[in-house]
């Protein structure tokens, strides 16, 4: 007898009856037996328990912390003043009584010029005074007798007052060769050396006044804003020498080429510190409150606002927008949150405002804010 139905034919009539009694039953066999004891639950049940379980997330409870920024700003030392002394006369330089490096007190005589013809020229209007004075006591005495006219005495007053004023220019001119310092300070070039002919403004020597020493630098203008007279700064030289100092300089313009403002700053009296070297200062800001915040706990809202994820005393989800003021090493400082404030710390990015979840906390980012909170310094 021939065979009608081959072997793959009926291995595919028993797998359609087994398939057709699986969907009319519901029920999924689970390791091999059937029945509802070892069986899965139905999808329906299945997905009304995920409806009712709430979804799991991790928090931190963060406290603001007095936050102070340190700027550094990079320059250069500076003197006090520089000052050429000048001389008020034309003359050869006949001494020079303060050599480098010697150090002048305001007042003193640094340079004298030869007298040339000034001693004449004051021995000249001294006697031209002289004279002129003479002729007016006599005009004085014919005017009582009536033998002069009035406009003659007025004429002999003027010469008088013009011999005065040409003798105390020339005693003034005279006086001239002596150049005295107009501050104190240290020689230093460039200095006149005897012999040399100084003409009207030429310089005599130059003196350095060290006293105070200042530091120059630059500031950015989104970082002005925060200087003001007074404040303490802390000054490092290229040699390694360390100073305090205070402001008491800041431009009220900007570098039109940098767009950035001049500060200087009083230095305290230091060994060592000398014009022109290169040094930075350190300055601290005045604190203000903010929140250290991991840079993972930082998400954006619907509508692209930076801010970060929160709980209430209901574990109900709500979105904070924060501002970032400043980055450092352990994460962002932020303002704009509550204190003891719940952040979730995992999980942030699949709930949404409004609902609600179950949350756990974060025992060792707890711990780490906590650690912080006590050590964490300036940023």
């Amino acid at each position: 007898m021939k065979k009608i139905f081959s072997g793959s034919v009926i291995l595919a009539i028993l797998l359609s009856i087994v398939l057709g009694v699986w969907m009319i039953t519901g029920e999924i066999s689970e390791g091999g037996t059937a029945g509802t004891n070892g069986g899965a639950a139905p999808i329906v049940e299945r997905e009304a328990k995920k409806d009712t379980e709430l979804f799991k997330v991790r928090y931190t409870t963060v406290k603001s912390k007095i936050r102070q920024e340190e700027i550094t700003v990079r320059g250069r030392t500076k003197a006090n003043a520089i000052v050429t002394v000048r001389s008020e006369t034309a003359g050869i330089l006949e001494q020079r009584l303060f050599s480098k490096g010697e150090k002048v007190k305001a007042g003193d005589l640094v340079c004298v010029l030869d007298k040339g013809t000034r001693q004449a020229s004051l021995s000249e209007a001294e006697a031209r005074l002289k004279q002129a004075e003479t002729e007016y006591k006599s005009g004085l005495r014919l005017r009582k007798k009536g033998f002069t006219a009035a406009n003659r005495l007025t004429q002999l007053k003027a010469t008088v007052d013009g011999a005065k004023a040409s003798y105390a220019s020339a005693k003034l001119e005279l006086s001239r060769i002596n150049i005295k310092a107009n501050a104190s300070g240290i020689v230093q070039d460039p200095i006149a050396e005897v012999g040399d002919t100084l003409s009207l403004g030429s310089a005599c020597i130059t003196l350095i006044d060290t006293d105070p020493m200042l530091f120059t630098g630059q500031v950015p203008e989104l970082q002005i804003a925060d200087f003001y007279i007074g404040m303490d700064a802390n000054v490092k030289l290229v040699t390694g020498t360390k100073t305090l100092g205070k402001v008491r300089y800041i431009a009220a313009a900007a570098d039109a080429s940098t767009r950035t403002y001049q500060i200087e700053i009083e230095l305290e009296s230091t060994p060592g510190v000398r014009e022109g070297m290169t040094a930075e200062t350190k300055i601290l800001l005045k604190g203000e409150k903010a929140f250290l915040l991991s840079p993972s706990w930082i998400s954006l809202s619907d509508e692209g606002i930076v801010g970060v994820r929160t709980l209430d005393t209901n574990d109900i989800v709500h979105f904070a927008a924060v501002k970032i003021v400043s980055q450092g090493i352990d994460g962002f400082w932020v303002t704009g949150l509550e204190e003891n404030v719940r952040i979730i710390t995992l999980g942030q990015d699949f709930v949404k405002p409004g609902k609600k979840v179950a949350p756990y906390l974060d025992k060792r980012r707890q711990k780490s804010a906590e650690i912080s909170g006590q050590t964490l310094g300036a940023n």
